[in-house]
């Protein structure tokens, strides 16, 4: 009788990973003091445990906790990159995919000016051989990380299964989700002030395609010449291009949010590109006068593929992250100025106006971005 052994998932490995894992998560675990502390700054259990200090709250007289619990997926960003990469260029690579991972899920809580304090990753793989290299440990660890420190928030928990019938080898998914909640004496985006007709919009840089519309960059990448290696007007790889780390908006929105800024609505402007700006439920016109540089790499994708401004506005953020508006011209300053600050540029870029029903209008271009091309509301 010939002997047989069982398929099992490989512990060696994942344990091995998950070990630099929880280095990482111990190097962030004084990112949020203002918020509480991890007991003993222990990691590893099952289920960690961070202490909320409600002192802040009490002291504020709050009577409630606002908080949020948000899961996103980077989805496939992961895979847009050439095969041959140099162990410093893939390093590189998965270094910005760390600030992506985070990126992907603190911004969408800011810009309901929420402050993420926990954030936790999960990351499948059928091989997780091939999958938690060296580079890739290296890099993205040490993104995460930093993109951790940036937003003031604790690593607190992952998982990292083997998944040998439902995940492609040699390919991870890269998910996480994250607790945030609302500081003391904080007024929620748009409660006191609502979006309304006559505010002005603020449009706040990107560095590039952030985590979206990366099934269009793709398969464009495939129709090049030289693939991802392939090179923009000024000598920028477009697998670089198409890679920088994302804009981390967390800090800017909570410094506006504590210096008493109005902001009657916040968009973080993702998949659907700037068909976002009109998200809110409500028949309005977002004017749009003035933006940020459209970014070589869209002028690119749009050169190469041959879409047109109007198409290329629905897919990609153009070169702008966010839109935040506001009731008055002395609040685009106070917004424009913080910016600068932390060294984003902002451009005071419209106004609202009333209308039969939603669009984006974006006046340099003399396109219009139709309502009904969105089905979301909010």
């Amino acid at each position: 009788m010939t002997d047989k052994t069982l398929a099992h998932v490989n512990y060696s490995v994942l344990d091995a990973a998950k070990e630099k894992f929880i280095d990482a998560a111990r190097k962030t675990s004084r990112f949020a003091e203002r918020y509480g502390f991890i007991p003993g700054e222990k990691f590893g259990a099952s289920a960690n445990i961070f202490k909320i200090d409600l002192s802040h709250f009490i002291a504020a007289g709050a009577s409630d906790l606002s908080v949020s619990l948000v899961p996103e997926g980077l989805g496939t960003a992961d895979d847009a990159r050439p095969e041959d990469l140099t162990a410093a260029e893939l390093t590189e690579f998965w270094y910005n995919i760390g600030i992506k991972t985070v990126a992907v899920m603190t911004n969408d809580a800011a810009s309901s000016g929420l402050q993420t304090v926990l954030i936790g990753l999960y990351l499948p793989s059928s091989t997780p051989e091939t999958v938690f290299t060296d580079e890739f440990m290296s890099g993205f660890l040490d993104g995460f990380v930093a993109g951790c420190k940036a937003v003031g928030c604790v690593y607190l928990s992952g998982e990292t299964p083997q998944l040998k019938t439902k995940i492609v080898p040699h390919k991870l998914d890269i998910a996480g989700a994250l607790w945030a909640l609302r500081p003391a004496n904080i007024k929620g985006i748009g409660e006191e002030v609502p979006l309304s007709v006559g505010d002005r919009i603020i449009l706040v840089e990107s560095s590039g395609p952030h985590e979206n519309g990366f099934t269009s960059l793709r398969d464009l990448a495939e129709r090049l010449p030289q693939g991802y290696r392939s090179k923009l007007g000024d000598g920028t790889d477009y697998w670089r291009a198409i890679n920088a780390p994302s804009k981390l908006y967390t800090p800017l929105i909570q410094a506006l949010l504590e210096k008493g800024v109005c902001l009657t609505n916040a968009e973080n402007i993702t998949g659907h590109g700037w068909l976002k700006i009109m998200r809110p439920d409500r028949p309005f016109c977002y004017h749009i006068k003035n933006y940020p540089q459209i970014l070589p790499i869209f002028e690119y994708v749009k050169e190469r593929s041959g879409i047109d401004y109007h198409k290329l506005f629905q897919i990609f953020n153009c070169g702008s992250g966010l839109a935040l508006f506001v009731p008055d011209q002395n609040s685009v300053a106070l917004v424009i100025e913080e910016a600068a600050r932390q060294g984003l540029r902002a451009v005071d870029a419209g106004i609202v106006e009333e209308a039969q029903k939603r669009s984006v209008l974006i006046a340099p271009l003399g396109i219009e971005l139709s309502g009904d091309l969105l089905g979301l509301k909010k």
